[in-house]
């Protein structure tokens, strides 16, 4: 549980700041994730609260099992939990750039009992943003 709670406020850190154009310059610069596979992001980014089986975790908080998930049918719906946040999800997505983004939720989509076959493209990504 502490890996979970050490990557989620990593990447709290990582987020810029949130500031007007006229404002200032964010304090921190978003950290980017250097993996370029789905595998290799899910390792570096989700399994520290997802765990490296996709099974989640329970503790401080609730991090969902992606095991057989049925909320990841439409791909749209990973893409948003990962560029927008939800409850105590940060919005890692802005470590990654589109192509990232839609390799790990193509990952998880046929990883961990999961068969989704209809691929997440960048350009799906990039309409979320």
């Amino acid at each position: 549980m502490r890996r979970c709670t050490l990557a989620l406020a990593l990447a709290a850190l990582a987020l810029p700041a949130f500031a007007d154009s006229s404002g200032p310059a964010p304090i921190f610069a978003p950290h980017r994730i250097a993996a370029q596979d789905g595998e290799g992001i899910y390792r570096t980014v989700c399994q520290g609260c997802h765990m490296p089986d996709g099974r989640g975790a329970q503790g401080a908080a609730r991090y969902p099992s992606l095991v057989a998930n049925q909320n990841l049918a439409a791909g749209g719906y990973p893409v948003t939990i990962i560029v927008q946040g939800l409850r105590a999800m940060p919005p890692v997505g802005a470590m990654m750039d589109d192509a990232q983004v839609a390799a790990v939720v193509n990952y998880i989509r046929t990883h961990f009992g999961n068969s989704y076959t209809d691929a997440v493209s960048a350009e799906d990504v990039k309409a979320v943003r």
